[in-house]
């Protein structure tokens, strides 16, 4: 999370998250000739919240119910020796078969592409989707990996200084898009 003396300046709106995240779920009904066999997979922390608002404005444009789940993936961090001597793990929880289907992994922002390269990892170990597409809300550039999102409700070119922070009022009481110098 960003430090509170950091100035912030307001990106988007809630409005303006909603409608993005309506457009996603139109893009991915497109892209997989409809819902029926799709499985949108939230990354913990924020892309849980984001995951289950497409699953959501999904079931309403198809009027199908859509399988989800949420995928932790602290342990497969490249980066888990420095972010605690004993990191959390939450629990994974995807109630259905993800071989030979398709698979939309969902997260708030796409930086580096290693959030993304811990999640594939993750997925692998639980079987062979037919596909895996990712979905984010904020794409700000500046990947260290051959990594990108297939769906993106707004780029936001940053510089390596600045910050993008996405709230969801499931967790922060708010939706808003912020940039933090």
């Amino acid at each position: 999370m960003a430090d509170t003396n950091q100035k912030t300046k307001e990106l988007s709106d809630a409005q303006e998250m909603d409608r993005a995240l309506t457009r996603i779920a139109h893009e991915i009904i497109e892209k997989n000739k409809g819902a029926e066999d799709i499985i949108v997979i939230g990354i913990r922390t924020r892309g849980v919240p984001l995951a289950n608002r497409l699953v959501k404005k999904i079931k309403e444009i198809e009027g199908e119910e859509v399988a989800s789940g949420i995928l932790d993936i602290t342990l497969y961090r490249d980066d888990l020796s420095q972010i605690a001597s004993q990191p959390i793990v939450h629990q994974t929880k995807i109630p259905v078969d993800i071989n030979g289907r398709p698979v939309i992994l969902v997260d708030d922002v796409i930086y580096t592409g290693r959030t993304i390269r811990a999640a594939l990892d993750a997925l692998m170990d639980l079987g062979r989707p037919a596909s895996i597409q990712v979905a984010v809300m904020v794409d700000r550039g500046h990947r260290e990996l051959p990594i990108r999102a297939d769906y993106v409700g707004k780029n936001i070119p940053t510089s390596s200084k600045e910050q993008i922070i996405v709230k969801v009022k499931e967790t922060d009481d708010k939706d808003e898009i912020l940039l933090a110098k």
